[in-house]
Protein backbone atom coordinates (compact mmCIF):
# COMPACT_ATOMS: atom_id res chain seq x y z
CA UNK A 1 0.00 0.00 0.00
CA UNK A 2 1.24 3.49 -0.82
CA UNK A 3 0.04 6.78 0.57
CA UNK A 4 0.02 10.10 -1.26
CA UNK A 5 -0.31 13.75 -0.34
CA UNK A 6 -0.05 16.25 -3.17
CA UNK A 7 2.44 15.34 -5.87
CA UNK A 8 4.55 13.12 -3.61
CA UNK A 9 4.00 9.41 -2.97
CA UNK A 10 5.19 7.59 0.14
CA UNK A 11 5.33 4.04 1.33
CA UNK A 12 3.02 2.97 4.16
CA UNK A 13 6.05 1.46 5.86
CA UNK A 14 7.09 4.97 6.92
CA UNK A 15 4.13 5.06 9.24
CA UNK A 16 4.97 1.71 10.79
CA UNK A 17 7.82 3.39 12.66
CA UNK A 18 5.61 6.12 14.12
CA UNK A 19 4.31 4.04 17.02
CA UNK A 20 7.76 2.63 17.74
CA UNK A 21 9.19 6.13 18.15
CA UNK A 22 6.29 7.57 20.15
CA UNK A 23 8.15 7.02 23.42
CA UNK A 24 10.55 9.85 22.50
CA UNK A 25 7.87 12.49 23.04
CA UNK A 26 6.90 10.97 26.39
CA UNK A 27 10.55 10.97 27.47
CA UNK A 28 10.71 14.69 26.74
CA UNK A 29 7.67 15.26 28.93
CA UNK A 30 9.19 13.34 31.83
CA UNK A 31 12.73 14.67 31.39
CA UNK A 32 13.77 16.08 34.80
CA UNK A 33 16.20 18.46 33.05
CA UNK A 34 13.47 20.10 31.00
CA UNK A 35 12.67 23.73 31.91
CA UNK A 36 10.14 23.94 34.74
CA UNK A 37 9.15 27.59 34.46
CA UNK A 38 6.15 27.12 32.15
CA UNK A 39 2.64 27.48 33.52
CA UNK A 40 0.56 24.79 31.87
CA UNK A 41 -2.05 23.10 34.02
CA UNK A 42 -4.44 21.08 31.90
CA UNK A 43 -5.77 18.34 34.15
CA UNK A 44 -7.84 20.18 36.81
CA UNK A 45 -11.08 21.96 35.89
CA UNK A 46 -10.41 25.56 34.90
CA UNK A 47 -11.96 27.15 38.03
CA UNK A 48 -9.66 24.96 40.13
CA UNK A 49 -6.67 26.12 38.09
CA UNK A 50 -7.51 29.79 38.64
CA UNK A 51 -8.08 29.20 42.36
CA UNK A 52 -4.70 27.48 42.66
CA UNK A 53 -2.99 30.28 40.79
CA UNK A 54 -4.54 32.92 43.07
CA UNK A 55 -3.43 30.88 46.07
CA UNK A 56 0.09 30.63 44.67
CA UNK A 57 0.36 34.39 44.20
CA UNK A 58 -0.97 35.09 47.69
CA UNK A 59 1.43 32.58 49.25
CA UNK A 60 4.33 34.18 47.37
CA UNK A 61 3.43 37.59 48.73
CA UNK A 62 3.11 36.22 52.28
CA UNK A 63 6.46 34.47 51.99
CA UNK A 64 8.14 37.66 50.86
CA UNK A 65 6.42 39.61 53.63
CA UNK A 66 7.59 37.19 56.32
CA UNK A 67 11.17 37.37 55.08
CA UNK A 68 11.24 41.17 54.99
CA UNK A 69 13.62 42.83 57.42
CA UNK A 70 11.09 45.58 58.12
CA UNK A 71 7.66 44.55 59.43
CA UNK A 72 6.24 47.89 58.29
CA UNK A 73 7.40 47.49 54.69
CA UNK A 74 4.49 47.60 52.25
CA UNK A 75 3.82 44.96 49.64
CA UNK A 76 4.70 47.39 46.87
CA UNK A 77 8.16 47.79 48.39
CA UNK A 78 8.94 44.08 48.43
CA UNK A 79 11.59 42.79 46.07
CA UNK A 80 10.25 39.81 44.16
CA UNK A 81 12.57 36.91 43.29
CA UNK A 82 10.74 36.63 39.97
CA UNK A 83 11.12 38.78 36.87
CA UNK A 84 8.61 37.08 34.58
CA UNK A 85 5.77 34.59 34.33
CA UNK A 86 5.40 32.48 31.19
CA UNK A 87 1.92 31.17 30.44
CA UNK A 88 0.70 28.45 28.12
CA UNK A 89 -2.38 29.40 26.10
CA UNK A 90 -4.68 26.61 24.98
CA UNK A 91 -6.69 24.92 27.76
CA UNK A 92 -4.80 27.10 30.26
CA UNK A 93 -5.81 30.73 29.78
CA UNK A 94 -9.16 29.54 28.48
CA UNK A 95 -10.95 26.36 29.64
CA UNK A 96 -11.30 23.11 27.75
CA UNK A 97 -15.07 23.50 28.04
CA UNK A 98 -14.93 25.89 25.06
CA UNK A 99 -14.61 22.83 22.84
CA UNK A 100 -11.69 24.37 20.94
CA UNK A 101 -9.40 21.41 21.57
CA UNK A 102 -12.03 18.94 20.39
CA UNK A 103 -12.54 20.95 17.19
CA UNK A 104 -8.79 21.19 16.60
CA UNK A 105 -8.48 17.40 16.78
CA UNK A 106 -11.36 16.94 14.38
CA UNK A 107 -9.96 19.52 11.95
CA UNK A 108 -6.59 17.75 11.98
CA UNK A 109 -8.31 14.51 11.06
CA UNK A 110 -10.19 16.28 8.26
CA UNK A 111 -6.89 17.68 7.01
CA UNK A 112 -5.44 14.17 6.84
CA UNK A 113 -8.54 12.97 4.99
CA UNK A 114 -9.09 15.87 2.58
CA UNK A 115 -5.50 16.98 1.95
CA UNK A 116 -3.57 13.74 2.33
CA UNK A 117 -6.10 11.15 1.23
CA UNK A 118 -6.25 9.02 4.38
CA UNK A 119 -9.34 7.09 5.32
CA UNK A 120 -11.52 8.22 8.23
CA UNK A 121 -10.40 5.35 10.45
CA UNK A 122 -6.69 5.76 9.69
CA UNK A 123 -6.77 9.56 10.15
CA UNK A 124 -7.92 9.34 13.76
CA UNK A 125 -5.21 6.83 14.68
CA UNK A 126 -2.50 8.65 12.72
CA UNK A 127 -3.26 11.98 14.39
CA UNK A 128 -2.61 10.44 17.81
CA UNK A 129 0.55 8.60 16.78
CA UNK A 130 2.08 11.58 14.98
CA UNK A 131 1.47 13.71 18.06
CA UNK A 132 3.06 11.14 20.36
CA UNK A 133 6.09 10.80 18.12
CA UNK A 134 6.71 14.28 16.71
CA UNK A 135 4.72 16.64 18.92
CA UNK A 136 2.15 17.52 16.25
CA UNK A 137 0.62 16.21 13.05
CA UNK A 138 2.32 18.95 11.03
CA UNK A 139 5.73 18.09 12.47
CA UNK A 140 5.20 14.41 11.71
CA UNK A 141 4.01 14.90 8.15
CA UNK A 142 6.90 17.19 7.28
CA UNK A 143 9.43 14.87 8.93
CA UNK A 144 8.09 12.07 6.75
CA UNK A 145 8.52 14.21 3.64
CA UNK A 146 5.03 15.59 3.05
CA UNK A 147 5.21 18.93 1.25
CA UNK A 148 2.84 20.84 3.54
CA UNK A 149 3.44 24.43 4.61
CA UNK A 150 2.74 25.61 8.13
CA UNK A 151 0.47 28.33 6.74
CA UNK A 152 -1.63 25.80 4.83
CA UNK A 153 -1.92 23.53 7.86
CA UNK A 154 -2.74 26.24 10.41
CA UNK A 155 -5.20 27.93 8.09
CA UNK A 156 -7.12 24.68 7.70
CA UNK A 157 -6.95 23.54 11.33
CA UNK A 158 -7.50 26.89 13.08
CA UNK A 159 -9.39 28.78 10.38
CA UNK A 160 -12.69 27.07 11.14
CA UNK A 161 -12.60 27.03 14.95
CA UNK A 162 -15.60 28.30 16.99
CA UNK A 163 -13.79 31.26 18.56
CA UNK A 164 -17.14 32.65 19.69
CA UNK A 165 -17.08 29.99 22.41
CA UNK A 166 -14.18 31.82 24.08
CA UNK A 167 -15.75 34.50 26.25
CA UNK A 168 -14.18 37.59 27.85
CA UNK A 169 -12.80 36.67 31.28
CA UNK A 170 -12.92 39.72 33.55
CA UNK A 171 -11.68 37.77 36.57
CA UNK A 172 -8.64 36.54 34.68
CA UNK A 173 -7.93 40.02 33.32
CA UNK A 174 -8.10 41.55 36.80
CA UNK A 175 -5.76 38.87 38.11
CA UNK A 176 -3.24 39.47 35.33
CA UNK A 177 -3.37 43.22 35.91
CA UNK A 178 -2.34 42.73 39.55
CA UNK A 179 0.85 40.92 38.51
CA UNK A 180 3.68 43.41 38.09
CA UNK A 181 6.19 40.96 36.62
CA UNK A 182 6.60 40.57 32.86
CA UNK A 183 3.87 38.34 31.49
CA UNK A 184 4.62 36.26 28.39
CA UNK A 185 2.60 33.68 26.45
CA UNK A 186 4.45 30.69 25.03
CA UNK A 187 2.34 28.49 22.76
CA UNK A 188 2.88 25.91 20.04
CA UNK A 189 0.03 27.50 18.09
CA UNK A 190 0.49 29.98 15.27
CA UNK A 191 0.29 33.72 15.92
CA UNK A 192 -3.10 34.24 14.26
CA UNK A 193 -4.73 31.64 16.51
CA UNK A 194 -2.97 32.93 19.62
CA UNK A 195 -4.04 36.53 19.06
CA UNK A 196 -7.63 35.58 18.22
CA UNK A 197 -7.91 33.59 21.45
CA UNK A 198 -6.31 36.34 23.55
CA UNK A 199 -8.51 38.99 21.94
CA UNK A 200 -11.62 36.93 22.64
CA UNK A 201 -10.58 36.63 26.29
CA UNK A 202 -9.99 40.37 26.42
CA UNK A 203 -6.44 39.99 27.73
CA UNK A 204 -4.18 40.48 24.71
CA UNK A 205 -2.90 43.78 26.11
CA UNK A 206 -1.96 42.09 29.41
CA UNK A 207 1.05 40.36 27.86
CA UNK A 208 4.33 41.90 26.86
CA UNK A 209 5.10 39.20 24.31
CA UNK A 210 3.54 36.22 22.55
CA UNK A 211 6.03 33.51 21.63
CA UNK A 212 4.40 31.22 19.10
CA UNK A 213 5.01 28.72 16.30
CA UNK A 214 6.56 31.34 14.03
CA UNK A 215 8.95 32.47 16.79
CA UNK A 216 10.48 29.05 17.34
CA UNK A 217 10.42 28.03 13.66
CA UNK A 218 11.76 31.13 11.87
CA UNK A 219 13.53 29.19 9.11
CA UNK A 220 10.62 26.97 8.12
CA UNK A 221 9.29 29.27 5.33
CA UNK A 222 12.75 29.20 3.71
CA UNK A 223 13.02 25.42 3.51
CA UNK A 224 13.52 23.87 0.08
CA UNK A 225 12.23 20.46 1.15
CA UNK A 226 9.81 19.41 3.94
CA UNK A 227 12.38 17.64 6.10
CA UNK A 228 15.12 20.29 5.76
CA UNK A 229 14.25 21.95 9.08
CA UNK A 230 12.54 19.95 11.83
CA UNK A 231 9.43 21.53 13.30
CA UNK A 232 10.26 22.62 16.85
CA UNK A 233 7.58 22.47 19.53
CA UNK A 234 7.28 22.24 23.29
CA UNK A 235 8.45 20.21 25.16
CA UNK A 236 11.59 20.13 22.99
CA UNK A 237 14.56 21.65 24.81
CA UNK A 238 15.54 23.42 21.59
CA UNK A 239 12.12 25.08 21.50
CA UNK A 240 12.54 26.24 25.09
CA UNK A 241 16.01 27.62 24.37
CA UNK A 242 14.71 29.67 21.45
CA UNK A 243 11.75 30.88 23.49
CA UNK A 244 13.89 31.90 26.46
CA UNK A 245 16.27 33.74 24.17
CA UNK A 246 13.38 35.51 22.41
CA UNK A 247 11.86 36.49 25.75
CA UNK A 248 15.24 37.51 27.18
CA UNK A 249 14.43 35.97 30.56
CA UNK A 250 16.50 34.21 33.19
CA UNK A 251 14.95 30.77 33.82
CA UNK A 252 15.85 30.86 37.53
CA UNK A 253 13.89 34.09 37.90
CA UNK A 254 10.87 32.98 35.89
CA UNK A 255 7.79 31.63 37.63
CA UNK A 256 6.33 28.19 37.13
CA UNK A 257 3.34 28.02 39.53
CA UNK A 258 2.56 24.56 40.96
Amino acid sequence: MRLSCGPRVYSASKFETVTQRSSHHQQCLSNPRAPRHLLSINSPPFPVFKARFLLFISHTILLLSSSSSSPTMGINSLVSPFDAIIFDLDDTLYPSTTGIDRCVKRNIELFLIEKCGFSESKAAHLRVELFKTYGSTLAGLRALGYDITAEEYHSFVHGRLPYDSIKPDVQLRNLLCTIKQRKIVFTNSDRIHAMRALDRLGISDCFEQVICFETINPNLPNSTRPDEFPVLLKPSLDAFRIALDAANVEPRRTVRPP
